[in-house]
């Protein structure tokens, strides 16, 4: 199943590379104050990151008390990785680095913990996460070029990730979930239905919707979601499946 999952990493990073290589990097992203370079940089010490937690997890934690020390201008000194590079040039490091990145995954032995920036994970689960991360922040760079992106079959892992971090949401702001399980219930690309859970509380709409809330690349208002019950519409309201401070997302169009 890993080799499958880095297969749609990959298909996604691909994907995200061709839009890049025709655009300007110095176009302003919604997440501000980012530009599209400044997205390129980020992804690509992210992935340099990963290779590290996986071939090297000791090197990795003794990187982590700066971490904790001043996260915000620790992340902010991601973006310096792709200042003054020539664009062939950045899109030379970061192609080269991912392949690393997915090498050290793909050699990873079965039952593997991989630290983090948080609890460790197991490779599939860091593997979702990228894959997540690189949807989303592609999110960032299609709606600066005012594109959009045929929805793929590889929103099921992000939708799948967007469940299962329900509690998550709640934690990340210091409050728990409230009691109850949440049904979801979505159409995906090819127009099968994909299902969560179950109960009377109930979130419905496309993959691509939930998908962009729970990566709060948009306000719930500017999906097509519909919730059914107070757990399902208190859970849109906090969504975020990414790891990181609470962060309230784009405002309403």
């Amino acid at each position: 199943m890993l080799t499958e999952l880095l297969d749609d990493l990959r298909a996604e990073h691909q994907d995200l590379v061709a839009i890049v290589r025709g655009a300007d990097l110095d176009l302003p992203v919604p997440a501000e104050p980012w530009d599209v370079r400044d997205t390129v940089s980020h992804l690509l010490v992210g992935d340099a990151k990963g290779r590290l937690a996986a071939s090297d997890p000791a090197a990795f934690h003794a990187e982590l008390p700066a971490v904790i020390a001043d996260p915000i201008g620790y992340l902010d000194g991601w973006l310096a990785a792709g200042h003054g590079l020539a664009k062939d040039d950045l899109l030379e490091r970061w192609c080269s680095g991912f392949d690393a990145m997915v090498a050290a995954f793909a050699a990873l032995p079965a039952g593997t913990k991989v630290p983090w920036y948080g609890p460790p994970m197991s490779p599939l689960s860091f593997t979702t996460a990228r894959l997540m991360e690189y949807w989303a922040h592609g999110q960032d760079v299609v709606d600066a070029l005012g594109v959009r992106r045929a929805p793929t079959a590889r929103l099921r892992h992000i939708a799948h990730l967007g469940v299962r971090t329900r509690g998550f949401s709640y934690a990340v702001r210091g409050l728990s979930a409230p009691e109850g399980e949440v049904r979801v219930t979505l159409t995906g690309a090819d127009g099968s239905t994909w299902e969560w859970g179950s109960g009377d509380d109930a979130v419905l709409g496309t993959a691509e919707d939930f998908c962009l809330r729970v990566t709060q690349r948009r306000h719930r208002a500017d999906t097509g979601l519909v919730t059914t019950g107070p757990l399902a519409d208190d859970w849109m309201d906090h969504a975020q499946c990414f790891a990181g401070l609470p962060t309230e997302g784009r405002p309403p169009r």
